[in-house]
């Protein structure tokens, strides 16, 4: 237990250094509103549900903490979600700085509650998933969920990120930094492509799940 709360205190300091860094050096202040926001409706949230984790949910918080793909097409789709926030908070921080686009405050802050309405379903899908990793692994013992959020789209997890990613560029008010992390969607398609064809080999009655829940992502659209 002290070891989990220890890497997960050590993983969230170094996301904290490293958007802050990503997004206020390429800004060449640290007088950016925008980034302060995003820090705090990125951060806080996460702190608290880790928090919660810790005392109700140790073991799920473990599985949250692996990172490491065995699949080579999806360390090639981290990869690429990496490089999007890289090049997304950089180019947001210089869109500030040189001021090449100009969103009006109102943008940033709706796309702040759409952000944090995007954590809520994101923390239901944690409570209804007690098998969520961050790896695409079958474990041990595991079945299919196929209530509450599973029973309206087959990925819930994925649609809440989608809005938490896409909302990201807009609490930072860059237009440029929006256009690249549209490359998301593209990412999930090739993730969730990938997922799915280990789960019908690997999980039991998964086919009949995905017959019976016709969606992957976005209800009537894919």
């Amino acid at each position: 237990m002290k070891k989990t709360v220890t890497e997960a205190l050590a993983k969230f300091g170094l996301g904290v250094v490293l958007v802050a860094a990503l997004v206020f050096l390429p800004a060449g202040t640290l007088r950016f509103p925008n980034g302060w926001l995003l820090m705090a409706v990125l951060f806080l949230p996460m702190l608290a549900a880790g928090a919660v984790l810790i005392v109700k949910r140790p073991s799920l918080l473990e599985q949250r903490l692996k990172n490491k793909e065995s699949r080579r097409e999806q360390s090639l789709v981290v990869k690429l979600s990496g490089l999007m926030f890289i090049v997304g908070f950089t180019l947001a921080g210089l869109d500030f700085r040189f001021g090449w686009t100009d969103l009006p405050d109102w943008v940033s802050c709706a796309a702040a509650a759409l952000f944090l309405l995007a954590y809520l379903l994101y923390v239901e899908v944690l409570r209804e998933n007690p098998w969520l990793s961050r790896t695409v692994e079958v474990q041990a013992e595991q079945t299919v969920v196929d209530t509450g959020l599973y029973g309206i789209v087959r990925h819930p997890m994925y649609s809440a990120t989608l809005l938490l990613f896409l909302s990201m560029p807009l609490i930072l008010g860059s237009l440029l930094s929006f256009a690249v992390f549209l490359t998301y969607p593209m990412i999930l398609f090739k993730r969730i492509r990938d997922e799915e064809a280990l789960l019908a080999e690997e999980l039991e009655g998964y086919d009949a799940y995905r017959q019976k829940v016709r969606w992957r992502l976005l209800p009537y659209i894919w």
